[in-house]
């Protein structure tokens, strides 16, 4: 076998981290934050509930308009202090060509807390 890549993981490193969907079910500024951003409540359904995050979102949504919305997050890694805020989950996201996030979510709507594969 050749060389294997050092960016190259294996599927069980994949499969390691854990990438739900939820709807998001409040939305609302975050004015302590360094960098824009909104606090997020997402509801990940019953195995998994309802966890806070923070995200740096603002150039492209507006509050009101997020609450609804389906949206991915990293379930399993371990909560990080944000100024005020425990952040619970990672919201996933690209940059846009000026470097602002667009969210990655779904395109129709699934069962929250459905894993990603």
């Amino acid at each position: 076998m050749g060389q294997v890549d050092e960016g190259t993981i294996s599927i069980d490193e994949f499969l390691k981290i854990d990438s739900r969907v939820g709807t998001i079910i409040e939305a609302k500024d975050f004015p302590e934050a360094r960098k824009p951003a909104y606090i997020l409540q997402i509801d990940f359904g019953d195995e998994i509930g309802i966890k806070k995050t923070s995200a740096q979102i603002t150039e492209h949504y507006q509050p009101e308009a997020l609450v609804g919305r389906q949206v991915l997050a990293v379930v399993n890694f371990p909560p990080r202090q944000i100024g005020p805020v425990r952040s619970q989950v990672l919201t996933l996201g690209f940059n846009d060509k000026n470097g602002a996030v667009v969210l990655a979510g779904v395109d129709i709507n699934v069962p929250n807390g459905g894993r990603l594969h």
